[in-house]
């Protein structure tokens, strides 16, 4: 499958990936994780962001359906944060 420009995993075929990141952040504590609403929104700005690319953020690597999971995280893009 050719990469699928803003893509999230769950989109793109990745389901063994997805489901691997699911277990993780379900074993995330409550004062790690962010909230469903929140986790949603972020992920809806990746889902318009050049820099997604089949789950996985270009700025750093990261799949962005793991690191929108934890509260104390931020957009990784310095210069044009979405979240």
């Amino acid at each position: 499958m050719a990469d699928c420009k803003r893509c999230l995993l769950l989109e793109s075929a990745g389901a063994n990936t997805l489901d691997d990141i699911r277990q993780r952040i379900s074993k995330l504590s409550e004062k790690e994780k962010a909230q469903e609403d929140l986790y949603a929104k972020r992920l809806e700005m990746c889902k318009k962001c050049d820099e997604l690319i089949s789950g996985v953020c270009m700025k750093c690597g990261c799949y962005v359906e793991f690191r929108a999971a934890f509260i104390r995280q931020r957009c990784p893009d310095a210069n044009n944060r979405r979240w």
